[in-house]
């Protein structure tokens, strides 16, 4: 595995202040034979009550924590979450499902809880058979300490280059209450959903079924609209905790869809959800630059997305924003490619608020000057318009440099 890790330039400056959630406690160790100098185990306990909801990977070649958590999100419940870093527990045979299961028993030993209320997560390397043993020893012995969300982000982190944070807070009937998260992620980022994984906690008291409508429409404006790489994980899981404390203090249970609480509530959820999203895409392996791919103007807002995505995992127009180079005839090659309705007379390409192209030709008034020194940036906005229609799409991802080939050349090693 990378050792040192340059940080990444669009980094944070620091690591956001994230309050408590009542019902919610975090705790970290090191699992031996892991990293040097650092925990890689996340343990939190959650109080009874707690409701669950989760968005997993896509991926036909899943991780065993990923079939533990899709067998058991259903119930809805959850008591525990355990997540280790740099072992991805995938490909492995039935190891893996033993890993998960004696893990998972252990940790319900410890809460006096059912083993299918505990949720795992694992990443790292593929293929590399993650005894049980060592994990089991570093959950037994985690103190009562209870850490920061700073050190649970840092715990699950593999190649990251910081730790992600964020929080929401909003006020439900006269009641002040909260929204955290904690996410890592940094390579092999596609949409479905990403190498990523991430986990909030709330103290609102709502429904299983609610929870788990809100997070799947945040996601797809969130986590599944970023990319670094175009490659999917095995192992992608996002979970939301809501313990319900907040219940105590006079908060009534969100159990509907209709229940007028819910917009500010998904509005707070989807904030996190999409701070913790760029986040990851601020931290891809070796970036320097975040692309904005924003398409307009389709006949869809599927086809957008799929001509936002084409743009944003084109391999030649990532590498342009690399180097700076205002290439406008990249995005008209990924435009194409994407096989999705485009007319060439009536495409519209600007790079931030520059018109690049327009009618199918160069802009009278472009300027290379100008583009090139729009193309200096840290952000660069691509926006396409078809003309054709309204559908409307955002892919967020990176540009693509060197050392994205030196991480994942000595990622092993």
């Amino acid at each position: 595995m990378v050792a040192e890790l340059v940080v990444s330039p669009l980094a944070p400056k620091a690591f956001p202040d994230i309050p408590q959630i009542d019902g919610v406690e975090l705790f970290t160790a090191a699992i031996a034979g892991g990293y040097k100098n650092r925990d890689n185990l996340l343990f939190a306990r959650f109080a009874e009550g707690t409701t669950v909801a989760g968005v997993l990977t896509t991926s036909k070649c899943p991780s065993a924590p990923v079939d533990w958590c899709r067998a058991h999100l259903p119930k809805g419940t959850a008591r525990g979450l355990v997540v280790n870093a740099g072992n991805a527990n995938a490909f492995v045979g039935m190891v893996g499902a033993e890993t998960v299961e004696k893990t998972a028993e252990a940790a319900a030993d410890l809460l006096g809880c059912s083993a299918s209320e505990i949720f795992i997560s694992s990443t790292g390397v593929i293929g590399e058979p993650l005894p049980h043993a060592p994990l089991i020893d570093a959950l037994i012995c985690v103190n009562d300490e209870v850490a920061t969300y700073e050190a649970a982000a840092g715990a699950i982190r593999t190649t990251d280059t910081f730790a992600k944070g964020a929080s929401a807070h909003l006020n439900m009937d006269d009641v002040d209450v909260s929204i955290a998260g904690i996410a890592k992620g940094s390579g092999m980022i596609a949409p479905n959903m990403a190498t990523m994984l991430a986990y909030l906690f709330t103290d609102v008291p709502i429904s299983a079924d609610v929870l788990q409508t809100l997070l799947q429409s945040g996601n797809a404006k969130s986590f599944n609209a970023i990319t670094v790489d175009s490659d999917t994980s095995t192992s992608d899981t996002c979970l939301v905790f809501a313990t319900g404390a907040a219940a105590a203090k006079g908060v009534a249970p969100i159990t509907s869809l209709n229940d007028p609480r819910c917009a500010a509530f998904a509005d707070a959820l989807d904030a996190v959800l999409k701070d913790l999203a760029l986040q990851i895409i601020k931290d891809g392996e070796g970036i320097t630059k975040l692309i904005i791919s924003h398409v307009t103007g389709a006949t869809s807002d599927e086809s957008a997305q799929r001509i936002a995505r084409a743009i944003a995992d084109s391999p030649l127009v990532k590498t342009a924003v690399a180097g700076a180079d205002a290439n406008w005839g990249r995005v008209v090659m990924a435009v194409g490619k994407a096989g999705e309705p485009a007319d060439r007379d009536k495409l519209k390409i600007a790079f931030g608020d520059l018109v690049l192209a327009e009618n199918g030709y160069r802009a009278p008034h472009y300027s290379e000057e100008a583009a090139s020194a729009y193309m200096q940036g840290d952000e660069i906005e691509i926006r396409v318009d078809l003309g054709l229609g309204e559908g409307e799409a955002i892919i967020y991802g990176a540009d693509l440099t060197h050392g994205y080939v030196s991480i994942n050349g000595d990622y092993r090693s």
